[in-house]
């Protein structure tokens, strides 16, 4: 997952880089509120990472308020990418299964939710079968049908109208896209696709040409949310979704905000994930990061529905006076440089190993904002959020011990291994709105000039992406030896991370996200094995194997395990972050701290 497909990251001063990062390094370890609650009721700092904070505290009723420096890209189930936008849907839509509301890595275990069970699965895992609960009901009392549930996955297929969404569910039940969508559909009820067959109103039944192992992933992603056909708008469908869970829409203003209040037909009795504690939900979107942060500190609002973090300035005012109020989670993320195999040298394994240990880590920790809101010096390529991921305790190049700085020694000897003794010249891509990303590239520059590699720098605006590092020719052309990038999971597992990044399948002549063009056998083979195998900790030895495997290969420069530095509000109760959204915490069953 791309970083403009979660929210993007907030533009920072780069002047102020360094010294944001040692005030962060300061306040991360003491001052502020310290560790404990504070005066004002917050429950300390970290209470919410990967544990519940004010659980016992509480209260239905009230209303609970976002806040949000940008829309989501779509609040239509079938085209929403932003990583904020599918942990808000769960308010209003709901899957067949979905992710555990509980913290840390049990929160991203799925569990039945219109499904009355995790679905019984047949023909070498290749058929999933699934029956409805009882009482499960639309927004006006109607029951969902399992023929709701089929056409709002047919409409991922829509894509001349529907664009933007992700496609998992229709690679994974039509690789061939021989379905053409609903509403191209010939059948009488548009309900052709052939994949799923709904024999009666509370069964549904997938059909996959071959197995994944991944597939319940899939279904608990938004796309495999119901529509109902007579509340179909297609492309207008995100300014007012029908609600199939606990709250509906009473506003939209888009770029503006947008209102939530209880759904009267919603019984709890047919859903045993949301709690649905608020009466009402708002989200009011301020395009001025520092006024909206200020908010946040000040309690005017409960939370950043974006979950990127505060800015600089509210950093440090977070830090100095509401340390009990923040968390610092690591997020899904990981910010790297990639060594793309078509510019010279980087088909040579050693001179992509030379750049590695050129590089100063610790200083590209603090040019992404040092520990605190940069993150944990990265190690390898896989998060530690993701199973099979094992933080640094994977590393295979020593880059969080006594490579840290970089070693000038190993550099040479690569550099003299891949017959470039005296250094070579190339050129770092970076997308000039990123300006964290802009000051990596000056400290990886900097650190490699002292090994004799000379490289420019090549700023291109970040929303052509897709046409400029997505397009392998251009990349080639222009000879970019070294693309800087981030990327987060769309689903938490190795396939939901890292197959458009490493697989050979997933190599695309534009918009491509395997810069490194990786054509690795191994790799290719893991992938196959991951896929078919549906014992979950064979995934996660597979995993980790195929992690070791991109590491070996030296494609990659990790910078940071990112961390994120989020605001709870002193009103906020049953608080935790969960790996089902890279940390971010679990909005479906926030609530109000009873006064009591």
């Amino acid at each position: 997952m791309t970083t403009q497909r979660t929210s993007g990251r907030r533009k920072q001063a780069l002047a102020a880089a360094a010294v944001v990062a040692g005030l962060l390094t300061t306040a991360a370890c003491g001052g502020g509120n310290g560790d404990g609650g504070s005066k004002n009721g917050a429950a300390g700092f970290n209470a919410a990472v990967n544990k519940v904070a004010q659980a016992d505290q509480v209260k239905k009723g009230g209303t609970l308020k976002f806040v949000s420096t940008q829309d989501a890209d779509s609040w239509d189930t079938t085209r929403g990418y932003y990583g904020f936008m599918w942990d808000f849907s769960r308010y209003y839509s709901r899957q067949l299964v979905t992710y555990k509301t509980e913290p840390g890595a049990a929160g991203a275990e799925l569990t039945p939710d219109l499904a009355t069970d995790m679905g019984k699965v047949s023909d070498g895992g290749k058929t999933y079968t699934f029956t409805l609960r009882d009482g499960v009901t639309w927004e006006d009392g109607k029951p969902i049908t399992s023929q709701d549930i089929k056409y709002g996955i047919e409409r991922v297929w829509a894509q001349d109208v529907l664009s933007g969404g992700p496609i998992y569910l229709q690679q994974m039940l039509d690789p061939k896209n021989t379905y053409k969508g609903p509403y191209k559909d010939s059948a009488k009820d548009h309900l052709g696709l052939k994949a799923i067959s709904t024999p009666d109103a509370k069964t549904i039944v997938f059909h996959l040409p071959t197995p994944n192992s991944d597939f319940l992933q899939t279904l608990a992603m938004t796309t495999g949310s119901p529509v109902r056909q007579d509340k179909d708008t297609k492309s207008k469908y995100g300014l007012h979704p029908f609600s199939s869970g606990p709250y509906k829409f009473q506003s939209y203003n888009p770029g503006k905000g947008l209102v939530l209040v209880r759904n009267t037909s919603w019984k709890a009795s047919s859903d045993p994930v949301r709690k649905a504690y608020p009466d009402k939900i708002t989200l009011d979107i301020s395009t001025n990061q520092a006024d909206s942060d200020q908010r946040l500190i000040n309690g005017d609002y409960d939370v950043d529905a974006s979950q990127t973090g505060l800015g600089a300035q509210g950093r440090q005012i977070a830090l100095k006076e509401h340390k009990a109020n923040l968390d610092n989670p690591v997020s899904g993320f990981i910010r790297y440089a990639v060594f793309p195999q078509s510019v010279k040298p980087f088909d040579n394994l050693h001179c992509r190993k030379a750049v590695i240990y050129a590089a100063d880590h610790v200083s590209l920790q603090t040019a992404r904002g040092g520990p605190v809101a940069g993150g944990d010096i990265g190690t390898n390529m896989l998060p530690p959020s993701v199973a099979g991921g094992e933080g640094q305790k994977y590393d295979p190049y020593q880059i969080a011990t006594k490579n840290k700085n970089g070693s000038a020694d190993l550099a040479k000897q690569e550099l003299k291994a891949c017959g470039q003794p005296n250094g070579f010249k190339t050129t770092i891509a970076v997308r000039n709105n990123k300006q964290q990303e802009v000051a990596t590239a000056e400290s990886l520059q900097a650190a490699l000039k002292k090994v004799g590699i000379t490289a420019d720098i090549y700023q291109y605006d970040g929303s052509q992406s897709p046409g400029i590092i997505g397009s392998p020719s251009n990349v080639a052309k222009k000879k970019l030896g070294i693309i800087i990038m981030g990327w987060g999971p769309d689903f938490p597992t190795v396939q939901g991370y890292g197959i458009p990044l490493w697989s050979s399948h997933y190599i695309l002549q534009s918009g491509n996200n395997n810069y490194a063009l990786i054509k690795d056998k191994k790799i290719d083979g893991l992938f196959d094995q991951y896929t078919g195998t549906l014992d979950d900790s064979k995934k996660t030895q597979i995993a980790t194997d195929i992690n070791h495997a991109v590491m070996e290969g030296a494609y990659y420069l990790p910078f940071t395990f990112e961390r994120l530095l989020n605001i709870r509000s002193s009103r906020l109760a049953n608080v935790y972050t969960t790996n089902a959204y890279s940390g971010y915490y679990d909005f479906v069953n926030l609530g109000l701290k009873s006064t009591k």
